[in-house]
């Protein structure tokens, strides 16, 4: 007898059958299995287990830490879409800052199917308060440069979308430092990338900037090898750029091709900025094509206004040497002459019409309050020696008021401090005055030397203010050759020494100037009731030796078949003071000649030209006392025999 009781048969039977049920049914029992599993994985799934694995394989791919400190998630469909939070890329480890990127949120889009050949295709990319640090590094290159790893190629991105995204730029060594706000914005076509607006400034070689505008998709910038659009505007102080076009590999600038555009109020502004020591000028804006060869920045093709004066040509700058070297081949249909005063150390002109800019007109201001005219502002010995330059210029026709200037063409040197102008050559009332004029800024004080040509000057355009000069006629020539020391053109022509002469031959002169000259009432009386008539210029010429800045006229004398000029003096280029006397001796006969030496003195900047009234009140005191003995005899003291004769000074003609 069982010690157990024996179950009821049906209890038996049904026990019998569960277990026999997997037997008959296999794939049942094992698809429930499967269903079973699958509940509890979804049941228990965190997609964050894959955290781990993504960090590392990035990491091997890359050579850097990252990190994904938030949640993962992944929403499965036929184009799943992976989510992740708090996401940090680790720096190079010789840059500033310990993170290259973060971002707050990354949602990324990865085709399935590919996927399973081992082909990742990432349609597009969303980047909530994304932050990238760059930094270039003259040792290393830039940050963005990854150590090769054992992972391939990093997937590609079609599309990337970006919102609130911050972006900054360190160069150390250039003192460049760009921080920039990233916005993402509507594409033109369906299919293309999303360009993005950028905004934003710093600092560009130490100088404070701001910088706005559109650019490609942040993805082609890792394409060294494809164009890169743009189309940005900055501005640093008064000085505005605007470039649009493409660039090669960004970061370092390797190629591009631009149409840029340059504005401000001064191009000497340019020299903290890129390099390039320009003389002060009024506003400017230019136009051209810039492109880059190597280590030349090229601008062709370029237009636009200097001041008053129209530019145009190709200028580059080279930066492969020991100091930038600037090449330009520029010119000018219409160069208005002041616009050139800062090469000389002088502002331009601010009168009605004029451009100017403040700080030009301050010290335009400043020189007229000045008593002294010769511009006395140092050169800037740093600028100097810190380029080399090779620039010609054309200027096909000058506006040059009271100046009987035509054209110009000058070709400047500068390499190491020392300069040259050769030559720098003008057309001067049919004529032409031709320059060479060296400056060697290698030492302390500028020491400076200028041969000077003048050849076939007419007369009557020299004069176009004087009204009786106007129907003269001759050729004036001259040649001048100064030397001297001092970093400004006041302290240059002040220290000067050397020799300045300048001559004519025949020509024609009005008979009513020269007796004003003479200061003959009775020629002039009757000249005015008559008419005026040309007389014969025999020749003029005028010979000052330099010494010291000042000039000391050797002879100097100007003759004609009616009267002869003789002058005497100096001409002080350190104090800018004239002291000349100019006699007038005429050749006629003729009652009423007051016979009194001409003066010019004062200064360049206020010149008087005035008869000796000493001179004239002696012989009016003496032609009124021979008048209380004999009216007739008050004539006497008047009376000129004209003892003048022919200077014959064809000798002293500069050739």
């Amino acid at each position: 007898m069982s010690a157990y009781p024996t179950p009821p048969a049906s209890e038996a039977s049904a026990a019998h059958s569960q277990r026999a049920w997997p037997r008959r049914h296999p794939w049942l029992s094992l698809l429930g299995l499967i269903a079973l599993a699958i509940a509890v994985l979804i049941a228990l799934w965190d997609w964050n287990w894959f955290k781990g694995p993504i960090e590392r394989e990035v990491e091997a791919r890359t050579g850097r830490k990252f990190e994904i400190a938030g949640n993962l998630d992944v929403d499965l469909g036929r184009v799943p879409v992976i989510r992740a939070d708090g996401l940090s890329f680790a720096n190079a480890d010789w840059a500033k800052q310990p993170t290259m990127a973060t971002a707050q949120r990354l949602e990324l889009a990865i085709e399935f199917w590919p996927l399973l050949k081992g082909d990742v295709r990432i349609p597009e990319i969303h980047l909530t308060q994304p932050r990238v640090n760059l930094q270039s590094d003259p040792t290393h290159g830039g940050n963005w440069v990854f150590k090769s790893g054992g992972g391939g190629e990093l997937p590609r991105f079609r599309k990337v979308w970006i919102q609130d995204g911050r972006m900054e730029f360190l160069d150390a060594a250039g003192k460049t430092d760009i921080n920039l706000t990233v916005n993402s914005r509507e594409p033109r076509r369906e299919d293309a990338a999303p360009p993005v607006e950028v905004e934003g400034g710093g600092r560009w070689k130490n100088n404070a900037f701001t910088l706005q505008g559109r650019a490609e998709s942040p993805l082609e910038l890792s394409n060294a090898q494809r164009p890169y659009r743009l189309n940005l505007r900055a501005a640093a102080g008064a000085t505005r750029a605007h470039a649009r076009g493409e660039l090669v590999d960004p970061f370092h600038l390797r190629d591009f091709d631009l149409q840029f555009a340059l504005a401000g109020k001064n191009l000497a502004d340019l020299y903290p900025l890129i390099g390039v020591a320009i003389p002060p000028t009024p506003p400017y804006a230019l136009d051209g094509r810039l492109h880059r060869d190597g280590a030349r920045w090229n601008y062709q093709d370029f237009t636009g206004k200097v001041g008053d004066s129209d530019l145009a040509g190709d200028a580059s700058v080279d930066t492969g040497g020991p100091r930038p070297y600037l090449r330009a081949d520029l010119v000018s249909k219409r160069l208005d002459f002041d616009d050139l005063a800062g090469f000389i150390g002088a502002p331009p002109q601010t009168g009605r019409g004029e451009s100017s800019n403040p700080e030009l007109a301050a010290l335009n201001a400043q020189l007229d309050a000045k008593p002294r005219v010769l511009p006395d502002t140092p050169y800037r010995l740093d600028k100097l020696r810190a380029m080399d330059a090779d620039v010609k210029l054309k200027a096909a026709r000058i506006n040059a008021p009271g100046w009987p200037l035509d054209d110009m063409q000058a070709h400047l040197l500068l390499e190491n401090g020392l300069l040259k102008l050769d030559p720098l050559n003008f057309g001067v009332a049919d004529g032409d005055i031709r320059s060479n004029i060296t400056m060697d800024a290698r030492n302390a004080t500028i020491r400076t030397r200028a041969d000077i040509t003048a050849r076939g000057l007419t007369l009557a355009k020299l004069m176009p203010t004087v009204k009786l000069g106007q129907d003269a006629v001759g050729k004036l020539g001259g040649r001048i050759a100064l030397s001297g020391n001092g970093n400004s053109i006041a302290k240059m022509l002040g220290s000067s020494d050397g020799s300045v002469a300048i001559g004519m031959g025949e020509g024609q002169i009005s008979n009513l100037l020269m007796e004003f000259a003479g200061i003959d009432l009775a020629e002039i009386l009757k000249f005015k009731l008559t008419h005026d008539r040309k007389i014969p210029i025999r020749c003029g010429f005028g010979d000052f030796a330099v010494n010291d800045g000042v000039m000391t006229a050797q002879s100097l004398a100007f003759d004609t078949s009616d009267t002869v000029l003789v002058g005497t003096g100096t001409i002080n280029m350190r104090d800018e003071k004239l002291d000349l006397v100019i006699r007038a001796r005429p050749k006629d006969r003729s009652f009423f000649s007051l016979r009194a030496p001409l003066l010019v003195t004062g200064t360049f900047k206020q010149p008087n030209a005035r008869p000796d009234y000493k001179r004239l009140g002696l012989r009016g005191a003496v032609a009124l006392a021979l008048g209380a003995i004999a009216p007739p005899a008050a004539l006497l003291a008047t009376l000129e025999l004209g003892p003048g004769k022919d200077a014959g000074c064809a000798k002293h003609l500069v050739n």
